[in-house]
């Protein structure tokens, strides 16, 4: 690319681009980082420098880049059959990736309905809860629950599940009728619970966590409240694990009040924690899971809602009609990038290979705990956060001031100089987000931690 070619896109981009959840005055006077090539676990900009991918672009490629088996699938269906709708007619590659998917779901999860993305797959959760108890005679129950800081996408309904007031106060007034409940920050125990718990008993402190969406049903009447959608991991915040015995107190109060378990996988599945369904690595049964993401690996956009066979079945009554659907829904093109990408899975034993490394990556990022800014390292699998702090003592988080001058104004920037991208954010407390292709090892765990290192070192000295 020469100077001139650059120059060009630079200008462009600063003119025509709109970049998603982007500040753009803080590319006044700088440039826009412009990735033109991936290879691997490593991506290219537009000088040729190459940077690990610590976030699998988005939580998403999780097979690397460059593979052109997806590729190859992507153009061999495009010739065949680029595109039809699933609008009372199906193809090929929907109707095989639906069946493999079921497959894989836990339980009697076997009817998929095909959406373009994750907040679609979200959206198309609730508006199933909400139909599906109208159409068997409990018209009331239409309500949500979801955790504090969760993030459930950016529709419209979608955005009212979110638990993050900051992303929504703009967009207001959204759709009524859903309750935030405390999430399990346990590193956040004693202030979650306001000094009831100190988080040294995980088991009780998610006991704890799950009662109070019993107490929120409680609040608004069981005969309101359709479903919980809650993720396996919690994304915002910086990757909650769910404590001991969570889930399964989750799956008691939901059978207890008639509510519908909606598990919002569209950062876990697909072998984000080790197997093909967050639930799986947890061990819960959900009603509905939600997906998109690594079902491509991002070779094509895709998401899927996956239910059980029961909230089917009075769709199948002469007349009736689930009214809901995209346009993109079932894309042959990315069915049939997802089919492959799949298979790769298999051959290739990706899942098995995240479960092997899972605990070495854990014990490589627990290193940095010796870095003063440093306050907690959390998550599963291939899917972790590092909470920043200015006194490991009190935990006393970043104050505002500090978040804008280190957090991203040094931080952010300072790691992708280093050759690192990963996410700085402050969605709750203030933490750098890993979440890196599922095809990594230790080389790539230790290049992670000594860019941290230095990075971390060097914010650290800026308290």
């Amino acid at each position: 690319m020469d100077r001139m070619d650059h120059a060009r896109l630079q200008q462009s981009a600063k003119d025509h681009l709109w970049m998603h959840f982007t500040q753009h005055a803080r590319y006044a006077d700088a440039e826009v980082p412009i990735v033109v090539r991936g290879e691997g676990a490593y991506l290219y900009d537009q000088h040729g420098k190459r940077y690990l991918d610590g976030l699998a672009g988005l939580f998403v490629n999780q097979l690397g880049h460059g593979r052109t088996e997806l590729a190859d699938a992507a153009a061999a269906q495009a010739r065949e059959l680029a595109f039809h709708p699933l609008w009372s007619y199906a193809n090929v590659p929907a109707i095989e990736l639906a069946e493999k998917l079921a497959g894989y779901a836990p339980g009697d999860l076997d009817r998929v309905f095909f959406t373009s993305g994750g907040g679609e797959a979200v959206e198309s959760a609730w508006k199933l809860a909400k139909n599906y108890f109208k159409l068997t005679g409990r018209p009331m129950k239409h309500k949500v629950i979801s955790r504090a800081v969760a993030y459930h996408g950016t529709t419209q309904g979608a955005l009212s599940i979110t638990g993050l007031p900051g992303l929504k106060q703009q967009f207001e007034p959204l759709v009524p009728s859903t309750f935030r409940v405390p999430n399990t920050n346990l590193y956040r125990a004693s202030e979650i619970t306001s000094g009831y718990l100190d988080g040294s008993d995980p088991e009780a402190f998610g006991i704890w966590a799950a009662d109070q969406i019993a107490i929120a049903i409680e609040n608004e009447g069981p005969d309101t409240v359709a479903a919980v959608f809650l993720e396996p991991v919690q994304n915002a915040g910086g990757c909650f694990p769910p404590p001991p015995g969570y889930w399964q107190r989750v799956r008691e109060i939901c059978d207890r009040y008639d509510v519908l378990l909606v598990s919002d996988e569209v950062i876990c599945a697909y072998g984000r924690l080790g197997e093909m369904y967050g639930s799986t690595r947890f061990g819960y049964q959900p009603d509905i899971i939600t997906s998109a993401k690594g079902l491509t690996s991002g070779y094509a956009p895709m998401g899927a809602m996956i239910a059980s066979a029961r909230l089917m079945e009075p769709f199948q009554e002469p007349g009736a009609m689930f009214a809901h659907g995209y346009t993109w829904g079932g894309h042959p093109m990315g069915a049939a990038v997802a089919l492959k990408n799949l298979e790769l899975f298999e051959t290739e034993g990706v899942l098995e290979h995240v479960r092997d490394n899972r605990d070495a990556f854990r014990a490589t990022l627990e290193r940095l705990l010796d870095i003063p800014i440093v306050g907690d390292v959390r998550g599963d699998g291939y899917f972790y956060g590092i909470e920043l702090v200015t006194d490991q003592a009190t935990r006393a988080t970043l104050t505002d001031e500090q978040c804008e001058r280190i957090l991203y104004g040094f931080l952010s920037p300072a790691l992708w100089e280093a050759g690192l991208y990963c996410r700085a954010d402050d969605r709750g407390d203030p933490v750098i987000q890993l979440s890196p292709p599922l095809i990594i090892g230790q080389a790539e765990f230790d290049e992670m931690e000594s860019i941290l290192r230095d990075v971390l070192t060097r914010a650290s000295a800026m308290l």
